[in-house]
């Protein structure tokens, strides 16, 4: 069955290049990332995967924690993490999951149901579809899901900004415009009564339209 935002994320018990995991156990109370990639040595992903890690910074200040998953075991992983260094100057430093049998992929609705075959055996072009990003909430929903060809880098500049707006959506009765960065103004939702967000907005709104209030929230 497909995954939709709103689903509970799948959990599952995997090894990682920083020991074997049960993912909600991992999440605690945390945000988490789960981002995908077809297989270990391949270009594309290479600079993903080293972009990541010199934003895990930007990360753990969100209290968020970021994993890959590669269609590949975890020894193939642990050598891959040179050449990651090598192009990007980032080191991978957050855990790998080794999903050699498509157990994950398939859970997570990334790959047919029918495939088959050893990870060694299979090419890049047969994990094709393994491209995904998940955001998942504490409450362990799926708040976001972006998939990506394996022919275009992701912009995990936009899933740091993403998360921004997912999070201040979490903690306050908004919404976050197009092309929205912190510090910006929001939109109060439509089901938030003006009496009531008099309350919750103090310092008041604009009304541009009458179904849009936007405010400047303090941070």
């Amino acid at each position: 069955m497909a995954l939709r935002m709103g689903d509970d994320a799948p959990d599952f018990a995997a090894e990682t290049t920083e020991g074997p995991i049960r993912f909600h156990e991992w999440i605690g109370d945390h945000w988490a990332i789960l981002f995908s990639h077809p297989k270990d040595f391949t270009p594309v992903c290479t600079t993903g995967l080293g972009y990541m890690a010199g934003l895990k910074k930007e990360f753990d200040r969100r209290n968020t924690k970021i994993i890959g998953l590669s269609i590949d075991a975890v020894g193939d992983h642990t050598r891959r993490a040179k050449d990651i260094e090598d192009v990007t100057g980032h080191k991978p430093n957050y855990p790998l999951i080794g999903d050699p049998e498509l157990k994950v992929a398939k859970l997570y609705d990334l790959i047919h149901p029918n495939a088959s075959g050893p990870a060694s055996a299979r090419t890049p072009q047969d994990n094709a579809t393994i491209r995904s990003v998940f955001i998942i909430g504490p409450d362990r929903k799926i708040k976001l899901i972006l998939t990506y060809p394996m022919s275009v880098g992701r912009n995990f500049d936009e899933v740091l900004r993403a998360l921004d707006a997912l999070q201040l959506s979490a903690r306050h009765r908004i919404a976050t415009p197009v092309n929205w960065k912190p510090g910006d103004e929001v939109i109060i939702q439509n089901w938030v009564p003006d009496g009531e967000a008099k309350a919750v907005f103090p310092k008041g709104w604009r009304t541009v339209k009458p179904y849009m209030r936007v405010t400047q929230l303090q941070q």
